[in-house]
């Protein structure tokens, strides 16, 4: 397997946390959401379900530990931080894409 670098696209596997957090962020935008007109833009997207699988960057790797931080890449116009995660077939960890 290939070493985890920064740039490297992974897919990351969302935990049920990563859901809760992910959806009450559009939820939040959704019922506070004002047309500015500023340029802001808010998180929205199709609802996040644990174990949905998304692509992710590393953006870090960690020296001290087995673990990277990665920008996941949601079904909506956001992303996901997910900080310090392993590799493994488990929620909450990432997976390198399968070559075919």
């Amino acid at each position: 397997m290939p070493s985890p670098t920064p740039g490297r696209t992974v897919l990351y596997r969302l935990s049920d946390h990563d859901a809760q957090v992910i959806n009450q962020r559009r939820a939040d935008y959704a019922t506070s959401a004002k047309s500015t007109h500023t340029g802001f833009v808010g998180h929205v997207g199709n609802e996040a379900v644990e174990g949905a699988i998304y692509p992710a960057v590393i953006v870090r790797v960690w020296d001290h530990e087995p673990a990277v931080n990665l920008a996941v890449h949601l079904d909506g116009n956001d992303t996901y931080w997910a900080t310090s995660r392993r590799e493994g077939d488990d929620v909450g960890q990432w997976a390198w894409p399968e070559v075919k």
